[in-house]
């Protein structure tokens, strides 16, 4: 069966795989994942059979690990400030009501957190890599051993050095004996952060996904309601801002107290539905632009194909050498979304092309949350020196998450199976 047939009846079976609840429900139980990609990396969601034993007469040796930076702040001061400055303008103008009063107030005490820290790591962050680390250490401590060869890159961006530094530093507390050389150069960003030419223009606004992006985002980014509750003066909002701006620039603060230190919640200002209009509108944009949105013609999950092959080739050197470890990358969401969407896991896969149609199959806060993190787990027979008697179970957000392929065992995939599909994947055109 050819690969993109595989993925289709993956698509079709999501909603059951993945507990029949749709993204509409999930926002409405949890509305922080309205924030999509800015939703905290849910802990409660950890499977319970994360780590359980493996096979008898097998142990785990290896772990490929690919991990997206921990929660942050918003990318620049200037996300923060376009609100704050808007609210103080209005207050200077008399212009505000006092639900309005309330939120510059909330906001204030939210800047001397954020200032001067746009795009940085939040202390929650550095929490989250810690405790997957120290998790999945617990968990295989076969793999963490003494003796074991770790090693860890991230990109040059700080936010993902420090990831590795609270990842390792998890680590070492397992087994304060780990030797673990890390990197954050630029002469590894060929597999963990890489961006052809060719896919460049087809995420620009010169795309085909932009003006069906642009006349979706119209349509659900509707700020009546809540401009009425936060400005006493219509005149006044007519004459001197855009009300659509400034509600998405309020949704982007909003979404991302969640990984902040600060106990303000800004959600409640947002209704339910308005909450699921603005998180469809940032999930279409991005699935077009990195995922596998079809008129992309297979560019974006394409980027992820150096990384599929450095996972490939660095199993086979731990294999090969009968050696214990782990190899640990860092990156960025616009990495892991390619790369899950590239290898057809369960629920990272989509081949729709309408926005209003694409909740139905795809949501980014179940792929890509912050920390977010593919685990690669492998496992050889106990006294064996058959190479290729290895097993491997694979975690997304330590969950099982399933591939278009044989399992044995219920969790595991044989790495002579496995191998070739991520061979093919490596050297085939990726549509």
């Amino acid at each position: 069966m050819k690969r993109n047939h595989i993925l289709a009846s993956i698509i079709l079976l999501v909603p059951v795989a993945l507990g029949a609840i749709t993204p509409r429900q999930e926002i409405a139980q949890n509305p922080a994942k309205a924030g999509g990609v800015y939703f905290a990396y849910p802990t409660e969601e950890i499977s319970p059979e994360y780590g359980t034993k493996a096979p008898k007469g097998y142990e785990p040796f290896y772990l490929s690990h690919y991990g997206r930076h921990g929660s942050r702040y918003l990318i620049s001061d200037k996300d923060y400030k376009r609100v704050i400055d808007r609210l103080a303008d209005a207050e200077e103008a008399g212009a505000l009501t006092q639900e309005g009063l309330k939120l510059k107030k909330q906001l204030d005490t939210i800047w001397i957190e954020a200032r001067g820290r746009g795009g940085e790591l939040t202390p929650l962050g550095n929490r989250q890599h810690k405790g997957i680390a120290q998790r999945v250490a617990k968990a295989y401590p076969e793999i963490f051993a003494c003796d074991a060869i770790v090693n860890a890159a991230s990109t040059p961006v700080m936010r993902c050095a420090h990831s590795m530094f609270s990842f390792i530093e998890g680590l070492k507390e397992f087994n304060p004996t780990l030797e673990i050389p890390r990197e954050s150069a630029e002469r590894n960003m060929f597999y963990l952060n890489y961006h052809s030419k060719e896919s460049g223009p087809y995420s620009s606004e010169r795309g085909p996904w932009f003006q069906d992006y642009k006349r979706f985002k119209e349509k659900k980014t509707n700020p009546d309601r809540l401009i009425k509750n936060l400005f006493s003066n219509q005149d006044y909002v007519d004459r001197w801002f855009d009300p659509k701006e400034f509600m998405w620039d309020l949704y982007w603060v909003a979404v991302d107290l969640q990984n902040m230190e600060t106990d303000i919640n800004l959600l409640p200002l947002f209704t339910n539905e308005e909450l699921f209009n603005l998180w469809e509108v940032f999930n279409f944009n991005f699935y077009a632009c990195n995922s596998s949105y079809p008129r992309a013609n297979g560019l974006h999950i394409a980027n992820a194909k150096n990384l599929v092959d450095h996972i490939i080739t660095n199993a086979d050197k731990y294999i090969a050498e009968g050696k214990h470890g782990a190899t640990l990358r860092f990156g960025h969401d616009g990495n892991i979304i390619p790369l899950t969407a590239l290898l057809g896991l369960e629920g990272c896969y989509s081949d729709v092309e309408n926005p209003d149609r694409l909740a139905e199959s795809y949501a980014d806060f179940r792929i890509s949350p912050m920390a977010s993190n593919l685990q690669m787990v492998f496992f050889r027979k106990i006294g064996s020196s058959d190479n290729n008697d290895v097993l491997v179970r694979i975690y997304l957000n330590e969950q099982d998450r399933s591939l278009p392929l044989e399992k044995i065992h219920e969790y595991y995939y044989r790495w002579e199976d496995l191998r070739p599909y991520l061979k093919n994947i490596v050297h085939s055109p990726a549509k």
